[in-house]
């Protein structure tokens, strides 16, 4: 693998949390505590909590579940809309490189602790279960269910997202003594959930992404049809099953390259010795030679 393409994704994860959490005055003493300016009106296209201190936009599964209205059954189209629009762009492509809780795993998953490598039979019902979610809880309760006020319920992020425990909950619980003292059930599940996700990802690659996070679920539903593709020159390709080897997603790019659980990292793509996996908006050109084709004695 090209460890500089590893480097390069990784900054800039780093650098989009660091932009879309810039709000300094919500993490000094005395300031307000969640960023309440326009920018909020807009969601951010990868996971971050809204009540987060830093955020200056919104959480796109939290936009999801609150612009459901309980009363008349109906709910704006304007965020379905956007989200879709991205997914149709580039897929699960903001997985890979936009989402600060999937560098959170990553770098998780680096420390040296045996890895495990889930059943493939159980890994692929597992893999089920973010879709179930996504139209559970994000649609279906939120849109069901009716609130005082007449709006669905955020049931995702009140009772299950770790990342709003990570960045919103335990972050404004540090800062504000007075709600520490207001701490109930609901927080320390929350709590439970976040320190079983941290503690998994050491030894699975990004279980959040590929087992429980609706969002992935959502833009997945676009990979095969998105502007952004991977593509697969078969004239170039040898069979040597380096791209599977190397994807921590389990994925089979020369088989599937536009699975819905591929994060777009490019990792197969570094790692291909022919260069027959690309990613864009057009496949290349096949680049016949000689030897395309050929499995080279050392892989045989």
């Amino acid at each position: 693998m090209d460890k500089k393409t590893g480097i390069i994704r990784k900054c800039i994860q780093a650098g989009w949390g660091i932009i879309t959490n810039a709000y300094v005055k919500g993490f000094l003493p005395g300031g307000p505590a969640i960023y309440g300016g326009n920018l909020k009106k807009l969601c951010v296209p990868g996971m971050n909590c809204y009540s987060c201190p830093g955020a200056l936009g919104s959480c796109p599964i939290g936009s999801m579940q609150a612009v459901f209205d309980g009363r008349h059954r109906k709910f704006a189209f304007y965020v379905i809309g956007y989200l879709s629009l991205i997914g149709l762009i580039c897929g699960r492509f903001i997985c890979g490189w936009l989402c600060l809780f999937g560098l959170l795993q990553e770098l998780l998953y680096k420390i040296p602790v045996p890895k495990i490598r889930v059943p493939q039979k159980l890994d692929n019902v597992l893999r089920y279960l973010k879709y179930v979610i996504l139209v559970v809880m994000v649609f279906g309760l939120p849109f069901f269910y009716r609130t005082e006020y007449g709006a669905g319920e955020p049931f995702f992020c009140k009772y299950i997202c770790p990342v709003g425990t990570l960045e919103g909950g335990i972050t404004l619980v540090l800062l504000n003594s007075q709600m520490r003292s207001m701490l109930g059930w609901l927080f320390k599940w929350k709590f439970l959930l976040l320190i079983l996700c941290i503690l998994s990802s050491m030894f699975i690659y990004r279980p959040f992404c590929k087992y429980i996070c609706p969002l992935g679920a959502f833009y997945g539903l676009f990979q095969k049809v998105s502007l952004v593709r991977m593509h697969v020159d078969e004239h170039s390709c040898i069979n040597c099953g380096l791209c599977a080897k190397t994807c921590k997603m389990n994925v089979d790019p020369h088989i599937n390259p536009n699975s819905s659980e591929c994060i777009r990292c490019r990792e197969c793509i570094a790692a291909c010795p022919k260069k027959a996996l690309s990613m864009g908006v057009k496949s290349r050109k096949s680049q016949s030679s000689p030897e395309a084709g050929k499995i080279p004695q050392a892989i045989k």
